[in-house]
């Protein structure tokens, strides 16, 4: 069965059954009925604590009034180097010891890129006392900022949804470690498991199995999965994972050699039970969103430009075979979405049943010289940035298959529909690799979901050079 990732989508639901016969804990009930105020807290801590740090310059601003530009100079140097240093994001355990070297190496770095700018800008190094008073102003501001969070996640407050994975005796711990600690701020819902023994003794229901998480997270939008069986196989765990990808979820896993592992930025500590948070995917950052304004940019100055070598090949594929210069395709897309891809036609099918199965032309014997050349020279595809313009695809992602293949391909190579979490593209990881023809569908899946996971704007670009390279040096390939 095919199964595709789907956008975020539901709400809370409490008292729902579960397999245990039990409801979600009393902790996450708790934690659902909250103030009118907590939606402010839905994005964690960082906008508490970007306030508080801008409160601090303000501070400063306000003690330093005959310099106010600079404690404006001095926020904008020093907000960007905290959030790099990652002072912003989510965090179990919150401590300002913990925090204060990173906070000082960045107080000085902004405070000295602030002393050569004033001595560049008005010939005297200038800053020193608003930059003091600012970085007093922001211990004492996150000193009280950490302590309300724990506060209010001790009071229930801010009490996140945590599905845990794995009832064995690894996840029962973390359970109810994060039970009897609420200031982490986990709120554990129940597990995920196949075992049924000894279900009512469990420190939380157990809510269904490993492959009911989908179902889950659009019933109870959890913000965490802790991934804590030490039974289920590692294909089976990165399924899992990306089926949180596609939901406003935080993924943990806890290490196989928990009793030696060191603490680092992706690491949390529960008690003494180390929590990795992997990195949330990269289609979720804020750049993503740059992602379709430059398809949009790319492929309507593309259109414009190469409008009349379109026409041209439009006008030699009629004069080879007569109308119907364009060849429309049904293929699968984004979350299983089908849409008709646009090429410019290279051989006339018989029939129907043969566009949509047929793997393969390039050696067949209709194909006409106008055919192959538009073939090997890549300028069939052209009528695709269209569909980049209308929103079908992206000028960079997996390749769209059809219907057809999708359904066969998924029963034989795992993780091949998780290519459809991110738009299909005019060229891919894949293709620039020479995955393209008749190569190996396994190796193509495997450089699809790498292109996922680790996807930049910086991979996007250099993924379009090598297709321009490949396409003047290897034509077809």
């Amino acid at each position: 069965m095919t199964i595709f990732f789907r956008p975020e989508q539901g709400s809370l639901i409490a008292g729902s059954s579960t397999r245990s016969g039990l409801a979600p804990t009393t902790a996450w009930q708790r934690s659902n009925r909250r103030p009118w105020w907590a939606p402010l807290l839905r994005d964690g801590v960082r906008p508490l604590f970007l306030g508080g740090d801008l409160l601090a310059c303000v501070v400063a601003g306000l003690l330093a009034p005959t310099r106010p530009g600079l404690a404006v100079a001095f926020a904008l140097l020093l907000l960007p180097l905290l959030s790099g240093a990652g002072l912003y994001r989510s965090r179990l355990v919150l401590s300002l010891l913990d925090d204060l070297p990173r906070l000082l190496w960045r107080w000085l770095a902004a405070l000295s890129l602030l002393l050569v700018i004033t001595q560049l800008v008005i010939g005297v190094a200038s800053g020193f006392g608003v930059a003091a008073i600012a970085g007093v102003a922001l211990l004492a501001i996150r000193c009280v900022s950490y302590q309300v969070v724990r506060l209010l996640r001790r009071k229930g407050v801010v009490a996140h949804a945590t599905i845990v994975v794995g009832a064995d005796a690894t996840g029962q711990e973390i359970t109810q470690r994060l039970i009897a600690n609420p200031h982490y701020g986990l709120a554990p819902l129940g597990f995920l498991d196949r075992s049924t023994e000894s279900a009512d003794a469990l420190p939380a229901p157990i809510l269904g199995e490993p492959h009911d998480l989908l179902r889950l997270l659009d019933q109870y939008s959890p913000r965490a999965v802790i991934l804590a069986g030490r039974t289920l196989p590692d294909g089976e765990l990165v399924d899992l994972v990306r089926a949180c990808h596609r939901h406003r979820c935080d993924v943990f896993v806890i290490p196989r050699l928990a009793e030696v592992h060191y603490v680092s930025d992706d690491v949390e500590f529960v008690w003494d039970t180390p929590l990795i948070r992997l990195h949330r995917s990269a289609y979720r950052s804020p750049a993503w969103r740059l992602k379709r304004i430059l398809d949009v940019v790319f492929s309507s100055v593309a259109l414009l430009i190469l409008s009349p070598l379109m026409l041209l090949c439009a006008f030699a594929v009629y004069l080879e075979g007569g109308k119907g210069v364009i060849f429309r395709q049904e293929r699968v897309g984004r979350d299983g979405v089908h849409f008709s891809l646009l090429k410019f036609r290279s051989l006339r099918p018989v029939n129907e049943t043969e566009s949509r199965t047929e793997w393969n032309i390039s050696h067949d014997a209709r194909l006409g010289p106008v055919g192959r050349i538009l073939r090997i020279s890549s300028l069939d595809e052209l009528p695709q940035l269209i569909n980049i313009l209308r929103g079908d695809m992206s000028l960079v992602g997996p390749r769209p298959e059809r219907p057809h293949f999708v359904l066969e391909f998924d029963g034989l190579y795992r993780g091949y529909a998780s290519r459809h979490r991110v738009p299909s593209g005019l060229t891919g990881w894949a293709q620039v690799h020479g995955l393209r023809g008749d190569t190996s569908i396994d190796d193509r899946a495997r450089f699809d979901n790498f292109y996922i996971e680790n996807w930049s704007l910086w991979l996007d670009l250099k993924i379009l050079l090598r297709t321009a390279v490949s396409v003047v040096k290897s034509p077809g390939s």
